[in-house]
């Protein structure tokens, strides 16, 4: 069940790579219920072995392209979100005090902050692609502008998954014209 966990995250994040348009340096946030992605629901069943397949399966992939994963936590550590030192430097994210655990925080949080070479937890980050494994509700990591993707899967495990890009904001009005390229 692990191994096709690992696999399956690392096509979608591909997946998501590829139809987001990131590029080496980019952001993307991932928010997980490993609880709905073994069957349970949000909450009521974490399993740390998912969390870490989710780990194998998405970093890697992630780090070989030059993107910084961050990975946001539960409710209740607010939703912080933890990243590699370099990226909260380089986007200029403030570091908090705080280590995700299993029940605070969840346990992809935990696994990725187990698991970075310099995690550091940041109040909140503004990427530039997510996925939503589970619903864990992403949203608000994301830069201003979301824009829905649909990927060729809906589910990871047993979790449904939603993505989305970000795109720049429009300004202007009726005789603006706009780069499509940004869109």
């Amino acid at each position: 069940m692990y191994e096709t966990i690992k696999d399956e995250a690392k096509k979608i994040v591909l997946e998501l790579i590829e139809a987001a348009g990131l590029t080496a340096g980019d952001l993307l946030v991932v928010g997980c219920s490993t609880s709905e992605v073994v069957g349970k629901r949000i909450g009521k069943g974490s399993d740390f072995d998912a969390a870490c397949a989710l780990w194998e399966g998405i970093y890697p992939t992630v780090t070989d392209k030059g993107i910084y994963l961050a990975a946001q936590c539960c409710e209740h550590l607010n939703r912080a979100v933890i990243i590699e030192s370099e990226a909260a430097e380089k986007f200029g994210y403030e570091p908090v005090n705080v280590v995700p655990q299993p029940k605070a925080g969840g346990s992809f949080a935990t696994a990725v902050y187990g698991h970075m070479k310099h995690p550091v937890a940041v109040e909140g980050v503004r990427a530039k692609a997510g996925l939503d494994i589970g619903g864990t509700l992403i949203g608000m990591q994301l830069k201003a502008v979301a824009v829905p993707l649909r990927l060729s899967v809906d589910t990871l495990g047993k979790a449904r998954i939603l993505c989305a890009r970000t795109r720049p904001k429009f300004v202007g009005g009726s005789r603006a014209q706009y780069d499509d390229s940004l869109l």
